[in-house]
């Protein structure tokens, strides 16, 4: 059917085979036209920020590998910097921040927030303006927990420790800087969804190295407030959310939050993610190695996946994102298998 978008009858439960198919970070350094958009942007916030190279980046997984839906081009860093920290990307180190004291969290403000993201924001409405009709456009956040693990550490660590002995320390303040950074976060989501995108997804990349309380107080509440704020204004928008390596936590994850999607990484059981999707779509999982090694471990991995979640609402993903190592020739052959398999 022209134009329609069968991501959004999966989100609402509909099965659809073959399943709608994307990837995350679909938009990056494996392509090589990506590196060649990104030499001219000059700094990787730099492409972020300006609306003709962003639209152009996320448009080339589109027209190279006709995806069923796209992913804005940002990145889940933007939401501090708009809020005033200091935020750059250095070569080989990733992201780089001044970690944030206790003090300086009362002192948060967003008097210019949306001013410092109306680009992003124009780069929304160009997408949906260019895209073609049937591709869902997805906005996106980072999940309060996430965000402020790179706001207190300055940068990515292995376990988040300083984030955590933080929360441990000054709880008040991290409790402020959560609220603050959900509060934030569903108003950047709503101007992302005004602004033309069909669905918004939550990334909790750091949520399995908490205890179960922390889980609950850090990642849980916080989610489920922005998912509140989110469908207050716009009630049949899907949320997608991804909590990273939450284990058996993902059981509850859904009804606690009140997302409507579950994004899964590639270590959940294809057992419990058939559980999982009796609550609604699900979202998922190839371990993104498999896509690096290509040829029977990829094939594999892609048909124990229709196999399994197949007959239910699912749509067809990595379980994080693809690595810059990742032939194309393997993306090509992971698309042609899902788009051509049978029931």
């Amino acid at each position: 059917m022209p134009g329609k978008r069968i991501m959004l009858d999966v989100l609402r439960g509909e099965p659809v085979f073959p399943p709608p198919i994307w990837m995350m970070r679909q938009a990056g350094r494996y392509l090589p036209e990506y590196r060649e958009t990104r030499k001219r942007a000059g700094s990787f916030l730099d492409l972020c920020y300006d609306p003709d190279l962003a639209v152009e980046v996320t448009l080339q997984p589109i027209a190279r590998f006709g995806f069923d839906a796209s992913i804005l081009f940002s990145d889940i860093l933007v939401v501090p910097n708009a809020l005033g920290r200091d935020v750059r990307f250095e070569e080989g180190r990733g992201p780089m921040l001044t970690p944030i004291s206790a003090s300086e969290i009362a002192g948060l403000t967003g008097d210019l927030f949306h001013v410092n993201l109306e680009p992003v924001y124009e780069t929304v409405r160009r997408l949906r303006a260019k895209l073609p009709d049937e591709t869902t456009l997805i906005g996106f956040c980072g999940a309060p927990w996430t965000v402020a693990t790179y706001m207190i550490a300055g940068q990515g660590t292995p376990d988040q420790a300083p984030a955590r002995l933080f929360a441990y320390r000054e709880p008040e303040a991290f409790a402020r800087l959560l609220k603050v950074l959900a509060d934030h976060s569903a108003a950047y989501l709503i101007r992302q969804i005004e602004a033309g995108a069909d669905v918004v997804q939550i990334f909790d990349s750091w949520s399995g190295v908490l205890d179960e309380p922390s889980f609950q107080a850090f990642c849980v509440e916080p989610v489920a407030e922005i998912a509140r704020q989110v469908k207050a204004v716009h009630p049949d928008v899907p949320v997608i959310g991804f909590p990273k390596g939450a284990g058996e936590r993902y059981r509850d994850y859904r009804s606690k939050t009140g997302i409507t999607g579950l994004g899964l990484d590639w270590t959940v059981p294809l057992s419990m993610a058939k559980e999982l999707q009796l609550g609604g779509a699900v979202q998922g999982n190839l371990d993104p190695l498999r896509l690096v090694a290509g040829g029977k471990a990829l094939a594999d991995g892609v048909d124990a996946i229709l196999r399994r979640l197949g007959g239910g609402p699912l749509i067809f993903n990595l379980g994080h994102g693809i690595t810059p190592e990742t032939p194309i020739a393997h993306v090509e052959a992971m698309v042609k298998q899902v788009r051509s398999a049978t029931r």
